[in-house]
């Protein structure tokens, strides 16, 4: 076992602080990775303060995890040491199910989330990215671009996937309209992919504070949500609307805006479900759907399309030190637009 520095929620809605975690030696098929950097995910605060209730304390959260390989266990045949690597929401899963078979471990039944979660053997909790180091079987590893600059790309291994698995899905492409509800963490990422796919996009926000980010990101249009003329003029518009936001709105509206069968997609999750009425679905054979991270192929192969244009997430770095910070932060929407934890600080 090697003692590890990491920074923990010891319970609910308390303040996280220092910690320390055991990782297990690495096995026969296990890659240990001195974690440079990690992403904050809306998801931890949620998970850290339990309020999607479930939590296990102590929790050290993080699943948007970037550093290099240290080291490799005798039967590893998919990384060296000194790679540049990433680790995201998994760590294991099944393997069994349809899904798995299939790469979409995000469905399966029994996985094993990065932390917050427990291992195979259903007892021992796992731990994530808010530590120096992390040892994880192969098969769930990732590998980085090396023309990708490390703590930029780390929020890839969540908020890239969650909008690049539903946006090939749906087929985002070149004829494709594609709204972004929401300009955030998620929203940005969802701009600057679907623009490298050749969509048409669009960007609904409440206010135009952010129109001018939104241009330079890649979206065509920017509309404020807060005008009801918005909706009148978007009717029947869109071929598919991410909708990135957690808060609660009339998806009525939302499904007004699309074509027939056009697809909203959940991305966020809100408190509250509003009602929604059936005729906004069948009126235009509209799809109101949600979608999960992505499967291990899919992940790499986002990473492989972000390398090839470039695409990284706009970042603030932070030490450590200033996580409660960056949670109150996160919660006002002050942030553009991801925070990254430089590790070097608890190290």
């Amino acid at each position: 076992m090697h003692p590890t520095k990491a920074y923990a929620a010891k319970a609910a809605k308390v303040p996280l602080g220092p910690f320390e975690i055991n990782r297990r030696d690495a096995g026969p098929n296990d890659v240990a990775i001195d974690i440079h950097y990690c992403g904050v995910c809306h998801s931890d605060i949620h998970q850290a303060r339990d309020e999607w209730g479930g939590s296990i304390f102590p929790m050290v959260p993080g699943h948007e995890i970037a550093g290099k390989v240290v080291s490799v266990g005798p039967k590893v045949t998919k990384f060296k040491a000194g790679e540049t690597v990433g680790v995201g929401c998994l760590v294991n899963s099944c393997r069994g199910c349809p899904d798995c078979k299939e790469g979409l471990q995000q469905y399966c039944p029994t996985p094993v989330w990065t932390y917050n979660g427990l291992e195979r053997d259903g007892k021992t909790p796992t731990y994530g990215g808010y530590s120096t180091r992390i040892v994880v079987d192969e098969d769930f590893v990732l590998k980085i671009p090396t023309n990708l600059s490390l703590d930029a790309a780390a929020p890839l291994l969540c908020a890239g996937i969650t909008t690049y698995s539903p946006l090939r899905h749906w087929q985002a492409g070149k004829g494709k309209k594609v709204a972004v509800l929401g300009l955030g963490g998620l929203g940005h990422m969802a701009v600057k992919i679907a623009s490298a796919m050749g969509a048409d996009v669009t960007v609904l926000s409440h206010s135009l504070k952010k129109k001018e980010d939104a241009r330079r990101l890649g979206a065509n249009e920017f509309f404020a949500t807060s005008d009801e003329k918005t909706f009148q003029k978007l009717g029947r518009h869109f071929d598919l609307i991410l909708n990135t936001v957690s808060v609660e709105l009339n998806w009525n509206q939302y499904l007004g805006l699309l074509n027939r069968d056009g697809s909203l997609v959940l991305l966020g999750v809100p408190e509250k479900s509003p009602t929604v009425g059936a005729f906004s679905l069948i009126g235009g054979r509209r799809h109101l759907t949600g979608s999960l991270i992505g499967g291990l192929p899919e992940t790499q192969e986002m990473l492989d399309f972000c390398g090839k244009h470039n695409i990284v997430s706009d970042i603030e770095r932070i030490p450590i030190q200033k996580i409660n910070e960056a949670y109150e932060r996160v919660i006002k929407g002050d942030v553009r637009y991801r925070f990254v934890i430089d590790i070097a600080s608890l190290k």
